[in-house]
C-alpha cells in the first residue's frame, strides 16, 4: 500500500492494527508535499518537525494501548484561514503574513485532542475570497494532475494535499463554494455541512452568516468520518447547533448508504444546471 495515497478509513484502520505507524505515514505525506512544493505548492507551512514529534507520541500512546481515538496519528492539513497554535494564520494575505495563531479553532482542538497530526497550513485565496488559489501571498497553487491548470478555490490547498497524497485527509471553508469546486477540480471528495453543524470559532470569516468548516477527503466515506470528528454543539460559537441523535456521523453514513433505503430514490435536479457548451464527461456523470 502507497500510504501517501491511503484512504482516511486505510489509515484509521492500519494504524489500529499496528500494520503501520503514524511516523510512515505522516513521512510518506511529508515526502510528497516537499517533493511538490516547487510545483503544485499545495503547502504554505509545512510544520514537519513538529508533525514528526506528534507522530511518534501517537505510535508511543498505541503501543500501550493508550490511542486518544481511532484519530490518534492520523496526519492531516489545515486551511490557512484556521487558526492552529504553532503556526501563523495568513489567510494568504500580505497584511496579516506573520500573524501567530493565539489559540486553536475550535475544529482543530477537537481534531488536535483526538490525537491528530497537523502536517501543515495549505494554500488559499486571500482571505478565502476566490476560486483559483492564484490570489495568496504566498503564490498560486496548481492542479496536481496538470500544472497549467488552476487547483480551484478558496481551498486549492486543501484539495490538491489530499488529491496528491500529501495529507491523508484536509480541513477546507465553504462560504460560496469554496470547498466543493476545488474537490471537483482536483477530483476528490469535498462536503459544505449544513450551516451551523460545525463551529465557526477560530476561522477568519469571510461572510459570516455563510462560512461554514468542512471536510475534503477521499471517499464519501473518508469525508463522513472527518465530518463526525470536528461536528457538534460549540459555546463559543452562538450559531452552532445541537446535534439530533439521527444526525451523527459516521453511524448516519452507515445507516443511509444501504442499498435497501436508497432503492426507488429519486433526485430532482434543476434543469438550469444543464447549460449549453457543458464538458460532455461532467454531463454524464452528473
Amino acid at each position: 500500500m502507497d500510504l501517501a495515497f491511503a484512504s482516511l478509513k486505510e489509515v484509521m484502520d492500519g494504524l489500529a492494527k499496528g500494520a503501520f505507524s503514524s511516523r510512515e505515514v505522516t513521512d510518506a505525506c511529508l515526502a510528497v508535499a516537499q517533493k511538490n512544493a516547487g510545483t503544485t505548492h499545495a503547502y504554505v507551512a509545512l510544520l514537519d518537525e513538529a508533525a514528526r514529534k506528534a507522530a511518534d507520541e501517537s505510535d508511543a500512546r498505541r503501543a500501550v494501548g493508550a490511542a486518544k481515538s481511532s484519530f490518534d496519528g492520523v496526519p492531516m492539513a489545515i486551511k490557512d484561514n484556521m487558526l492552529l497554535v504553532g503556526s501563523k494564520t495568513t489567510a494568504g494575505s500580505e497584511i496579516i503574513r506573520n500573524y501567530e495563531s493565539p489559540y486553536d479553532a475550535t475544529v482543530v482542538k477537537r481534531l488536535r485532542e483526538a490525537g491528530t497530526v497537523f502536517l501543515g497550513k495549505v494554500n488559499l485565496d486571500e482571505f478565502a475570497m476566490g476560486g483559483s488559489t492564484e490570489t495568496s501571498c504566498h503564490g498560486l497553487t496548481r492542479n496536481p494532475w496538470d500544472h497549467g491548470k488552476i487547483a480551484g478555490g478558496s481551498s486549492g490547498g486543501s484539495a490538491v494535499s489530499v488529491a496528491e497524497g500529501s495529507a491523508t485527509a484536509a480541513l477546507g471553508s465553504d462560504t460560496g463554494g469554496s470547498i466543493r469546486q476545488p474537490a471537483a477540480m482536483c477530483g476528490v471528495v469535498g462536503l459544505k455541512p449544513t450551516y451551523g453543524r460545525v463551529s465557526r470559532y477560530g476561522l477568519m470569516a469571510m461572510a459570516s452568516s455563510l462560512d461554514q468548516i468542512g471536510p475534503i477527503a477521499r471517499s464519501v466515506e473518508d469525508a463522513s468520518l472527518l465530518l463526525g470528528a470536528i461536528e457538534g454543539r460549540d459555546q463559543m460559537d452562538s450559531t452552532s447547533v445541537d446535534l439530533k441523535e439521527e444526525w451523527a456521523l459516521p453511524k448516519a453514513f452507515e445507516a443511509h448508504s444501504s442499498s435497501a433505503l436508497l432503492k426507488g430514490l429519486r433526485v430532482g435536479m434543476p434543469k438550469e444546471y444543464f447549460v449549453p457548451g457543458m464538458d460532455e464527461g461532467v454531463e454524464s456523470s452528473v
